[in-house]
């Protein structure tokens, strides 16, 4: 079957008969990490404390002191003092805006903060402690290394077995910050054993706000790559992921299926265990949530697990993605679209059965229905979802494919402002051609680009600035639209305008 000329680094990732079906699926991991990098406002990395009030706190002290007075207070003898010094340091880093981070890491506080941690026989004295370290390692990277760098990991972790709920929960809040901040402290995290820690929290009778911040910071030892984490600890947090996927909390839902998003990011290794754990069915019921903080990380799931291999991707078709992605392409929110034509174009990706799956599952309307009338951004991934689709397809499917009404919205984004979507529609193109004149069916298919005025705008694409889009649109009207006997010669010279040939065209011109 002819390729299809594409843009270099998008090229890869389309499936030719000459290569391995896996190695094909391989390749769209370049894809899956370039498209689907999750944006910072998708799911918060670091969170700051800002609750006024604690059943632990301590009332003896309501008067608000000086960064003079905490320090002073927090170098005191006097537990008492301490304890005031620490929670006014609390307070003043809990502000909604504009929180002295960086004044009170000058002040030397956080060694103070940490040897506090370890204050057992005063659980106010750890909570606030551990309450104001969080609210630190919520700032920038070099604000949250200097919490780590201050050896406030360690004592945390060992917060975490504490028989106080309130210091329990807000030591978990602080490693989730740290983790949250990328792959080093993340890797310091699970190798200090906090893992198995958190885990048993699960296990016992604790609030849903403590769950949450369980949830969410799991979500965080998982995420990140280069390196991502590694296997031992992701066999160990699986289980306890795939039992709070079958929580009713949407903000446990969430950060679970973003941890497992994560999780199916990059290697087919990687997807293996996350399906192995039978999420599937579950995570295809999500995809149905009226709620977008659900919807929109269970949907990414998928999308990654369809990039991984052939059986993957039907182990999901099979737990009923596909009728649910129906219905995506169709949601009101052009991001839900835009990663609905996504999955889709993975799926398209791979062989013909799955490609037929996608026929008996009619997803044929809503995705030229997006190339029609989406914003530009899901066109585009529609695009490709239609290139997948073609490359691999039968002649039967691709016949369909032609018939579904794809062909006007591909032409008229001949016109878009986007020379990697100009270049495969004409590839797209090309290729319908080339296999209607195997079917001896060129001359119905060139008859139907004209009238939808294809004709035109391929023609105009001849005088393109970019060569390599010049060059394709040259190349369909000469291969396709052009007759030996219409070249004008006078005297074994071609004639030549503007330095374009000049053809005469089949049919009336539209």
């Amino acid at each position: 079957m002819p390729t299809l000329e594409a843009p270099e680094e998008r090229l890869k990732k389309f499936k030719y008969c000459g290569k391995d079906m896996s190695a094909r699926r391989q390749q769209r991991i370049a894809t899956n990490l370039q498209l689907r990098k999750a944006k910072k406002d998708e799911q918060v990395l670091k969170r700051r404390n800002i609750s006024q009030f604690s059943n632990l706190v301590s009332q003896a002290s309501q008067a608000s002191l000086t960064l003079e007075d905490i320090i002073k207070g927090v170098n005191s003898s006097d537990p008492m003092l301490c304890l005031m010094a620490t929670q006014a340091a609390r307070k003043m880093l809990s502000q909604e805006k504009n929180p002295p981070l960086k004044l009170v890491i000058e002040a030397g506080l956080i060694p103070k903060l940490v040897e506090f941690l370890k204050a057992v026989p005063l659980p106010v004295l750890q909570f606030e402690a551990a309450w104001a370290l969080t609210n630190i390692a919520s700032g920038t990277s070099e604000q949250t290394r200097a919490v780590v760098e201050g050896g406030a990991i360690h004592p945390l972790i060992e917060l975490l077995s504490s028989s106080h709920l309130a210091v329990c929960e807000q030591a978990v809040w602080a490693l989730g910050n740290i983790a949250g901040d990328g792959p080093e402290f993340r890797d310091n995290i699970i190798s200090n054993n906090a893992i198995p820690k958190l885990l048993h929290l699960i296990s016992t009778n604790i609030p849903i706000t403590f769950l949450r911040n369980i949830a969410w910071t799991l979500s965080n030892l998982c995420r990140n790559k280069n390196p991502y984490p590694c296997e031992q600890a992701v066999l160990q947090m699986l289980p306890a992921l795939s039992r709070l996927l079958q929580h009713h909390d949407n903000e446990i839902l969430s950060d679970t299926c973003w941890a497992l998003s994560y999780l199916t990011e990059g290697h087919n290794e990687r997807i293996h265990h996350v399906v192995s754990t039978g999420v599937l069915p579950r995570l295809v019921e999500l995809m149905t949530s009226s709620e977008l903080i659900v919807l929109t990380p269970s949907l990414r799931t998928l999308g990654n697990i369809v990039t991984g291999t052939d059986l993957q991707t039907q182990m999901a078709i099979d737990a009923g993605m596909l009728k649910v992605l129906g219905q995506l392409l169709r949601h009101p929110k052009s991001s839900i679209q835009k990663e609905a034509a996504w999955a889709v174009s993975n799926v398209a990706a791979g062989p013909r059965h799955h490609i037929q799956q996608l026929i008996t599952c009619n997803l044929l309307p809503p995705l030229v229905a997006l190339l029609k009338n989406a914003e530009f951004r899901v066109q585009k991934e529609a695009v490709w979802a239609v290139a997948n689709f073609a490359t691999g397809a039968s002649q039967s499917q691709l016949s369909m494919l032609v018939h579904s009404g794809v062909l006007e919205p591909l032409l008229n984004l001949l016109t878009a402002p986007d020379m990697k979507i100009i270049t495969i529609v004409l590839d797209i193109v090309s290729f319908f051609l080339q296999e209607a004149d195997k079917l001896h069916e060129k001359e119905n298919l060139c008859l139907l680009i004209e009238e939808l005025g294809g004709i035109g705008k391929i023609e105009s694409l001849q005088l393109h600035q970019n060569c390599h889009i010049s060059q394709s649109a040259l190349n369909i009207i000469e291969k396709h639209f052009g007759e030996e006997e219409d070249v004008l010669v006078k005297e074994d010279v071609l004639v030549k305008e503007a330095d374009v040939v000049s053809f005469r065209y089949r049919g009336p011109r539209v």
